[in-house]
Formats: C-alpha cells, sequence, structure tokens
C-alpha cells in the first residue's frame, strides 16, 4: 500500500451520489473507504467498485450513534494508512419532509444524530491528521432547503441548515492551514438512488412542495471534484440559481 496514494472516506455510500464520487475521486488514484450501516448493500457495492480496478473497503457502522465515530474512523486509517477527504451525505429511510406547523422537538431530536451531530464528530476524529499535514477536505451533501426553507418542507431542513452554518465557520477557520470544508447543495432528485423515491413518497403525503429536476449522480461528483480542487466557493447549489 503506498503511502502516497490519498484516500477519500465516504460517509453514509449508497448507490446513487456516493458510488458516482467513489468512481470520481479513484479516477484520480484515490482509495475508497466506505461507510454504511446496512452490511449487504456495503458489499455489493464494494464488489461493484473493485470489480472495476477501484481499492474500496467497507466498514459498517450506524451513524445515527456519534459515540461510534472515533472507532469508525480508527478503522479505516488502520486499514488505509490515512484519510484525505471525508464525504458526508447520508440518507435515512426514516428521514421525511414535516409540514413546520406539524413539527415537533422529538422530530428534530430524532434527526440530529444523523445531519448534525455525526458530522461534527466525523471531522473532530479526522482534524488532528489534516492540522498535521497541512491539508485535507471536508464535503458535506445537503439539501436545498438547507439556505432556502420552503413551506411544508421542514424537519430535516433546519437540521441541514445547522450543519451548513457550522460548515460555514469550519471552512473560515480552517481554510489558512489548508483545510477546506464545502457543501453540495442539491434541489433534485439523485437518479440510481433511493432518494428520489424517498422524496416522492414525502410529496404524495405532504403536499406539493415544488418540482425538482433529475440529476445524474456524475454530475454531481464532477462537482464535488471541482470543488475539491478548487477550493474557491463553500457552497455548490444544485440547480445554480
Amino acid at each position: 500500500m503506498s503511502e502516497l496514494s490519498k484516500v477519500i472516506a465516504i460517509f453514509g455510500a449508497g448507490k446513487g451520489l456516493s458510488a458516482s464520487v467513489a468512481r470520481r475521486f479513484a479516477r484520480e488514484n484515490f482509495r475508497v473507504a466506505l461507510v454504511a450501516r446496512t452490511k449487504e448493500r456495503l458489499d455489493a457495492l464494494v464488489a461493484e467498485l473493485t470489480a472495476e480496478g477501484i481499492e474500496a473497503v467497507g466498514f459498517t457502522a450506524d451513524l445515527s450513534k456519534p459515540h461510534d465515530v472515533p472507532a469508525v474512523v480508527d478503522a479505516v486509517r488502520d486499514r488505509f494508512g490515512r484519510i484525505d477527504v471525508v464525504e458526508y451525505g447520508p440518507i435515512n429511510g426514516e428521514m421525511a419532509f414535516t409540514p413546520a406547523a406539524r413539527l415537533d422537538a422529538a422530530t428534530l431530536e430524532k434527526g440530529s444524530p444523523l445531519l448534525l451531530l455525526t458530522p461534527v464528530e466525523v471531522a473532530r476524529a479526522v482534524l488532528p491528521e489534516w492540522t498535521e499535514r497541512g491539508d485535507g477536505a471536508f464535503l458535506m451533501t445537503t439539501g436545498s432547503t438547507a439556505g432556502s426553507p420552503k413551506p411544508h418542507a421542514s424537519g430535516v431542513g433546519p437540521l441541514m441548515a445547522a450543519a451548513r452554518n457550522w460548515l460555514f465557520s469550519l471552512n473560515g477557520e480552517l481554510a489558512a492551514s489548508g483545510i477546506y470544508a464545502g457543501t453540495l447543495s442539491i434541489g433534485a432528485f439523485i437518479a440510481r438512488s433511493a432518494m428520489a423515491e424517498l422524496a416522492a413518497a414525502n410529496l404524495a403525503e405532504n403536499g406539493p412542495i415544488g418540482t425538482a429536476p433529475m440529476v445524474d449522480p456524475d454530475e454531481l461528483a464532477e462537482q464535488y471534484w471541482d470543488m475539491y480542487t478548487k477550493r474557491d466557493r463553500v457552497e455548490q447549489l444544485y440547480p445554480q440559481a
């Protein structure tokens, strides 16, 4: 294993955007760590990427448990020797839009570990290594409601908005030391993923919140690579305003 070969750790790995991000970074000689809760789906994705010649390894973890983060980060580092980039973008099948008038504290409390607390803990776990090296990147996938609230589309939005706030501050504090933090804010259904089905079900239950295009995850992965290499903006919107 070459210590010069960089590693991207993808938290919340799935068959849509995560797979495209893995392939895009692997084209630049990155090795890939995939972290997800369901072992069977994780094994299938690892097998698919490995068959394409990508060095990919799966790590099973429940990202709704922030206290488990140090152990999984240590496991990735033990296997690969380093972590250079984190892409954080899990989606839970229990996540749903909730009209603001029906939102309660229990709903926010249930979603906060996955969408807010765990990404903070992931960053805490990798920052010492990045600070020592003078390089690193934390990429976070959010929905467009994080920055552009819409009626009937609350619930996950306030939590993503809090994470977005944290990420902007993180980048401002660390950019001068060579560490980048950026978010890709997506107002679209992602092809080849469960997100489109989940969003459609939520819309059917809660009423229309507007229309959204369908986007190829390869296009989004390309935007992530551009953000990572240029580091010239904290947020990238899709579609662009």
